[in-house]
């Protein structure tokens, strides 16, 4: 989510991690390795796919760019978990708790849920580690959970973007090397996380990351390193191969949607994860400044970050300046065939006569606008329990309503 003004740090807030498993030193960490490789390609292998029509259920992206569900346009507001699948990897007792986490969403009528595929510091990768099988049952666990209640699901499979390097031993910039540790480590942890739910319409869309796009070519990047947290498993210090470009955050994209696609069957959408541009990208990209793009030169940003074979457009809403070129992105989904995903919107803490009304406008303006798909943030998240975390009776429980309501209106014209 968005923090602060168009040029803050983002993300969320350090969370206390779990002990890690290092891995056996040197040949046998490559054994170990290679061993768990194995394991995933088996998995993958003998994972009996869903009928291909099963997946017609979820939402898909039509031949002109328009989202489907059941052969008709279709737009939906669902919700940010952003701890859903985390939460049981810190705690196995939290999968029985799952249908308390869903049923609520099921009597509103939310159609989604997205969420953290994964864990946010490396020390939350542990379990992936040492007990893929376990790490595979607790997903599993959702995904079921959520097919019981109706709920469809998008899995953001790398939260948080240095983690993976981090996980791997290399730095943030081997995102743009296809032949990194940190891509290879990527199509694995894919393998594992989709083939056993390949064609499950439980889940609609998967998504790279979180706001990836928003740590690109920042003129003060040296000032904005990812977290030195060597307790949580990050690297001792940080350098300027640490600092990430728009070039390899594309890079990654690419190659992200491409395994995707390799393994789900076309149609499924397929995300960047990105709020929308900052308001300099294109000069932050070519001169290293703070200068305000033209429209055009957004448009150009916007295109560029999300390449084919990603399916749709991604973006936030929560600054005035989202809403200023919400229009804008609508043109441009237009323009590229790919249909917009609001992946956030909110505003925090009590929902006052003045908060209300903003959110009021950023719903009115999406349904003017038709954008297709959009999520609140955040769901029963007790990480923002004071600010941001809406659950049905909580002091911010009206949002859950006011998202509902718009459902109904969009399900009954």
């Amino acid at each position: 989510m968005v923090r602060g003004s168009d040029h803050s740090e983002n993300g969320p807030d350090p969370r206390p991690g779990r002990s890690r498993f290092p891995g056996p030193p040197g040949r046998g960490r490559r054994l170990f390795a290679a061993l768990r490789t194995l394991l995933l390609f088996l998995c993958a292998s003998f994972a009996v796919p869903l009928p291909l029509a099963a997946v017609e259920k979820g939402p898909v992206v039509g031949a002109d760019g328009t989202l489907l569900r059941d052969g008709k346009p279709y737009r939906g507001i669902g919700v940010n978990g952003y701890d859903l699948f985390v939460r049981t990897l810190a705690d196995p007792g939290a999968t029985n708790r799952l249908d308390a986490f869903f049923g609520p969403l099921a009597r509103l009528g939310i159609p989604f849920v997205r969420f953290s595929a994964c864990g946010y510091w490396p020390k939350d990768w542990t379990l992936f580690q040492t007990n893929p099988e376990a790490h595979a049952a607790r997903f599993a666990a959702v995904i079921a959970a959520a097919r019981r209640h109706g709920v469809g699901l998008i899995p953001s499979l790398f939260w948080h973007h240095p983690t993976l390097p981090d996980l791997v031993g290399e730095p943030v910039s081997a995102w743009g090397d296809p032949e990194s540790r940190t891509h290879r480590e990527m199509r694995a942890y894919i393998t594992a996380m989709l083939a056993p739910h390949r064609n499950d319409p439980t889940i609609w869309a998967w998504e790279l990351g979180n706001e990836f796009n928003l740590a690109a070519d920042l003129p003060n990047a040296s000032e904005h390193r990812p977290p030195v947290v060597p307790d949580l498993g990050t690297p001792t210090k940080r350098t300027a191969l640490d600092e990430l470009t728009h070039a390899q955050v594309r890079t990654a994209l690419k190659a992200f949607a491409h395994e995707i696609r390799r393994l789900e069957p076309a149609g499924k959408p397929i995300l960047s994860g990105h709020a929308f541009p900052r308001v300099s990208a294109w000069h932050q990209e070519r001169e290293h400044s703070w200068t305000c793009d033209t429209p055009e030169q957004f448009a150009e940003v916007f295109r560029a970050d999300h390449p084919d074979p990603v399916s749709m457009l991604s973006g936030r809403l929560y600054e005035e300046s989202d809403l200023d070129r919400l229009p804008m992105a609508m043109e441009r989904s237009r323009r590229e065939r790919k249909p917009l995903f609001i992946g956030e919107f909110g505003v925090p803490g009590p929902l006052d006569a003045g908060k209300k009304a903003r959110v009021l406008r950023m719903l009115d303006r999406m349904e003017e606008l038709a954008v297709p798909l959009a999520a609140v943030w955040v769901y029963d998240y007790p990480g923002q329990s004071e600010d941001w975390s809406i659950t049905p009776s909580n002091h911010r429980s009206e949002l859950l309503e006011l998202v509902a309501e718009r459902n109904r209106r969009r399900a009954n014209p």
